[in-house]
């Protein structure tokens, strides 16, 4: 549906219902208040666009999560193919070195069986010769090192026949396959377990005659490890890498004990040069990622921070900081981070090869190359997989805001062309038939909603101005009407006024009337008591006391001292004047009371006339006081009642206040809680009241009784004027109790958990306490 601007709908509404705000006589209608108005279009586009680019930012959101989950499923699968093929590749040299000791030392153990029972002492002699240090080397003259066999026989050597087949058999071997070997391995050597060695290294053709008298072959890890004692099981067995003392390259060693009939007689091995290998490790790597390899005891092979120049052993990653180039890794960072990668590769699983260091957001793909055993580890960055996804979703979010914004500029020309100015033409309609212009000329010619409301506005005008035609004959008789209904209100007010008065004065009077029967109520118990006191007294005992003494006036001294009745006569008259004087100060009391329950009947009703004058002024109040002589005023109700009085009246200074209201609104509050004590038995009822300060500034008192109680329905009427719950109740006090309390700056509350559980009344109202000059 097509949307039309608010303040369109306004004018349509105003111009068809809002036609009776014209004044008479007014031909123009009111205009409507001008406010800025944004065009619809833009509005529109706004709108859309808000919300076109939410669902744009969640689809790029979505995107980026999805090729995120893509690429690290791709990468990770990448980096353990990368691991997998570059371990077969690294591990190949390894894996031929030992192919290659197997086929020598099945070719040498066969070689020197052959040659025991030769002898072979000539061609020793023609080949190598003892020189003046003892030792016993290759002869230079015949031997080309770069293409031959070399020899060194330590000097403490001992050369019998079965040295010298041991030997031969040695150098024989290496002369049939050396060379085809050293396309390889640089270096292919047989030691021989008394101290010699046999080998050929064409990288050093004067090897053997460079080596000083001292080389020993045992200095070498190689050696002890072929030994029996450390290689029980005989097996091919790799050294960690060395910076080798002649060549001074970084390598490792591998080698292969050879056993004949049960005795260790020799050792195959092959140096492999490692500079490539690391240089290699270092340099081709996936793009983001880099390669280490390490032993499994932690000494770090390759590792593209690892510096190597100006040291001769290698760094050990879980003792790092116990070497003396313990920063070789450029910092203290880079270590721990390489000894997390380290331990975290320990406690993988045996077959394990992804791995992930969460606190560094890294990948690691890790395998164990065949051979020497090392940890070939290549770590990736998370940061390599969520830059390329990350760089995709941007590439969708910016394509798709820029489709965005091509979308609203087409969506824009056509909704200006379609809606906006079709609306903009209305509103100007709307403009002049508000100005009382009814002449207006849209676009009825349209067959969607803006032709519908074109023709709906033209045929509103119309009426509209024909109303007005209407309005305006009518208007001309509305004056007459209008100063008519005046004249009935007036009337109407002035006796409404004078019913008013009647009714305030009757409410007044019922009020008075009211309060006065309470406190009457105790004036005629008091009188009643007073009368029954009267009666009761024994005057007349007086009278028979006065005609016996004037019997016996002659012998009234015999009469008094010897007669029987005589004798108690003075005590009966000592007697009866107590009696008397008790009577009267009943009646004294009681007649007191009338005086003051009449005093109070008084002021009831100058309570009343205040309002019609200026309020009463305050007093100095003792509460205490106030509500004892609110009990004092229901003293006699509530005695003949057997209503049992519970008294919780804190000490409070005196303070200022309107006496007589407060004990009116007290009296009143006693009384209604005497009668509502009526369904209880005579025993258990009981009327507790308490007066307590609630704060600084105001003081509260409590009327609660358990008598009959007050239904939930019943407490929001409680204080309406006339409403009563007593069959002779007349529904005044309570009413006139409430207004008493607001006018006193207070309020006079109920609350009842029902019927048959009773009720407290509540009189709260501020507290002024007395000032020193107001005592004085």
């Amino acid at each position: 549906m097509v949307q039309v601007s608010d303040q369109a709908w306004r004018v349509f509404h105003w111009t068809c219902f809002g036609i009776h705000r014209t004044r008479p006589g007014s031909r123009a209608l009111m205009p409507l208040p001008s406010s800025p108005r944004a065009p619809l279009a833009r509005t529109t586009l706004l709108k859309m666009g808000g919300r076109i680019g939410v669902i744009i930012a969640l689809s790029t959101l979505f995107s980026y999560l999805h090729m995120l989950h893509t690429l690290r499923t791709k990468a990770l699968a990448q980096l353990q193919q990368h691991v997998t093929e570059r371990s077969a590749r690294e591990q190949a040299i390894f894996v031929l070195a030992e192919d290659n000791h197997a086929f020598l030392k099945k070719a040498l153990e066969e070689r020197i069986r052959a040659l025991e029972r030769e002898d072979v002492s000539a061609r020793f002699d023609r080949l190598f010769v003892r020189l003046p240090d003892g030792t016993v080397r290759s002869r230079p003259e015949l031997v080309d090192g770069s293409r031959e066999v070399q020899g060194f026989i330590a000097p403490h050597v001992v050369i019998d026949a079965g040295f010298r087949a041991r030997f031969m058999a040695a150098y024989d071997v290496l002369t049939w396959y050396g060379r085809a070997l050293s396309v390889r391995f640089n270096t292919i050597y047989i030691n021989l377990m008394e101290g010699a060695i046999v080998g050929f290294w064409p990288w050093a053709p004067s090897w053997a005659q460079q080596a000083s008298s001292d080389f020993s072959i045992t200095d070498y890890e190689d050696y002890a490890l072929t030994q029996p004692k450390n290689n029980p099981e005989r097996k091919t067995i790799w050294t960690g890498i060395y910076l080798e003392n002649v060549s001074h390259a970084w390598m490792a060693s591998v080698g292969t004990p050879v056993d004949v009939d049960g005795q260790h007689v020799a050792s195959i091995g092959h140096d492999v040069l490692l500079d490539e290998f690391m240089h290699r490790t270092v340099n081709d790597h996936l793009p983001g990622a880099y390669n280490i390899i390490f032993r499994e005891d932690g000494q770090l092979i390759a590792h593209p921070d690892l510096k190597l120049e100006g040291v001769t052993t290698p760094y050990n990653i879980p003792h790092a900081a116990e070497q003396p180039a313990a920063n070789r890794l450029g910092s203290k960072e880079n270590a721990a981070h390489l000894r997390d990668i380290f331990e975290r590769v320990k406690n993988r699983a045996p077959d394990q090869t992804l791995l992930e260091l969460p606190e560094y957001d890294e990948y690691i793909a890790v395998m164990r190359l065949k051979g020497p055993g090392w940890y070939l580890a290549t770590v990736l960055p998370e940061s390599m997989v969520t830059q390329p996804a990350f760089a995709a979703a941007r590439y969708v979010l910016l394509l798709g805001l820029l489709s965005l914004l091509v979308e609203l500029i087409i969506m824009y020309r056509v909704l200006q062309q379609q809606i906006s100015r079709p609306l903009e033409n209305l509103t100007q309609a709307t403009d002049k038939v508000a100005a009382g212009d009814f002449k207006v000329a849209l676009d009825t010619a349209r067959h969607d909603e803006l032709g519908q409301l074109a023709r709906a506005f033209q045929l509103m005008a119309d009426e509209v101005q024909r109303r007005e035609e209407a309005l305006r004959q009518s208007n001309e008789n509305l004056e007459q009407r209008v100063e008519e209904r005046t004249r009935e209100i007036k009337e109407l007010h002035t006796q409404w006024l004078q019913t008013a008065r009647r009714a305030g004065m009757a409410e007044i009077a019922t009020n008075v009337l009211h309060n006065v029967g309470n406190v009457l109520n105790s004036v005629y118990t008091s009188a009643q008591l007073a009368k029954d006191r009267m009666a009761e007294m024994r005057v007349d005992h007086v009278g028979r006391v006065a005609r016996m003494l004037e019997e016996r006036q002659s012998d009234l001294t015999t009469f008094l001292t010897q007669d029987a009745r005589g004798r108690h006569l003075m005590p009966f008259l000592d007697k009866l004047g107590k009696n008397l004087h008790e009577e009267r100060e009943q009646i004294i009391s009681l007649l007191d009371d009338v005086g003051r329950y009449t005093e109070h009947i008084g002021d009831i009703v100058k309570v009343q006339q205040n309002y019609a004058r200026t309020p009463r002024l305050h007093e100095q109040v003792t509460l205490e006081q106030l509500v004892e002589d609110a009990l004092r005023i229901n003293a006699a109700g509530l005695t003949r009642h057997q209503v049992k009085v519970v008294r919780d009246l804190a000490s409070l200074p005196p303070v200022m206040t309107d006496k007589h209201k407060t004990l009116m609104i007290l009296v009143n509050l006693v009384s209604n809680a005497k009668y509502a004590l009526d369904t209880v038995a005579p025993g258990e009822r009981l009327l507790t009241v308490k007066l307590e300060q609630v704060s600084t500034d105001r003081f509260r008192i409590g009327i609660h009784d358990n008598g009959m109680g007050i239904a939930p329905e019943m407490l929001i009427r409680i204080f309406q004027h006339g409403f009563t719950t007593r069959a002779d109740g007349h529904g005044f006090g309570l009413h006139a109790s409430a207004l008493a309390a607001q006018e006193m700056g207070g309020s006079l509350t109920v609350h009842s958990e029902g019927l048959g559980r009773g009720a407290t009344f509540t009189l709260e109202l501020p507290y002024h306490p007395v000032l020193p000059q107001q005592a004085a």
